[in-house]
């Protein structure tokens, strides 16, 4: 099932997947809410073999030990090296996807669910947690994180891949675009999958947090109150300002 690149040695780990696993390791208040996304995200999958695609700093497996890890780029920490959108793996080999800010940087998202279809065996399914554009969300996105949000983007566009590209270059308005703006464009295009969930998370632990930079403003022991209190008001702000969107779909039944 795994004939994928293997994932390579210490001396060819880009500096930057290098650097978000020592902060992982360095900053418990990033542990607490990641471990909280993902967890959400192996309660969402059905029993069965696990693709995480863009495994970057190694975490989901210490929530799913027995995930196939991989990520465009080669570390010594996952199992083996794979571009989302031409994957080395057979039909029908997995019963779930998942992907942690990742789609976002997938250069043409297209490829990547015709892939997923073609991976996921029936009834399997793809599990995402993504940023999330929603008025506050954007205004922050936009004015303090690195990645840019483009929400006049076509996230369906096809063509051919660009030359030499980053595997770090997003747009983060994108998995909002197609799940949002472009969800009747989605699905007609997609008609093997059935989205199941879209659901709005992290309203202020995460943004306090500083995500993978090194500073913080909530120390990590106020994060599980943070979570329960957000819980209570997603419903409430989660379309005005929360940061995250969940996402699960699910393949048919053929």
């Amino acid at each position: 099932m795994i004939d994928a690149p293997q994932a390579g040695d210490s001396q060819t780990t880009d500096p930057r997947l290098a650097e978000h696993r020592l902060i992982w390791r360095e900053k418990p208040v990033l542990r607490e809410i990641y471990s909280d996304y993902y967890r959400r995200m192996a309660r969402a999958c059905r029993p069965g073999a696990t693709l995480e695609i863009g495994g970057g700093s190694g975490n989901f497996k210490e929530f799913a030990p027995d995930v196939v890890s991989t990520d465009i780029l080669a570390t010594p920490w996952l199992d083996a090296v794979a571009d989302a959108q031409a994957l080395p793996f057979s039909d029908k080999s997995f019963d779930n996807i998942v992907l942690l800010d990742v789609l976002h940087h997938i250069e043409r998202p297209a490829r990547f669910f015709d892939e997923a279809c073609r991976l996921l065996k029936p009834n399997g399914r793809i599990v995402l947690i993504e940023p999330g554009i929603t008025p506050v969300s954007n205004f922050f996105f936009t004015h303090f994180h690195p990645e840019p949000v483009d929400m006049t983007a076509d996230p369906l566009l096809e063509g051919p891949l660009a030359e030499g590209r980053d595997a770090f270059d997003a747009n983060q308005g994108i998995p909002s675009l197609l799940f949002g703006r472009d969800k009747t464009r989605f699905t007609a295009r997609f008609t093997g999958l059935k989205i199941i969930r879209v659901q709005r998370l992290s309203l202020f632990a995460y943004p306090l947090s500083g995500g993978f930079r090194k500073w913080s403003l909530v120390p990590a022991v106020l994060v599980p109150v943070l979570l329960k209190v957000e819980s209570v008001l997603l419903p409430l702000l989660g379309p005005l300002m929360g940061f995250r969107l969940f996402v699960v779909l699910e393949k048919n039944g053929n």
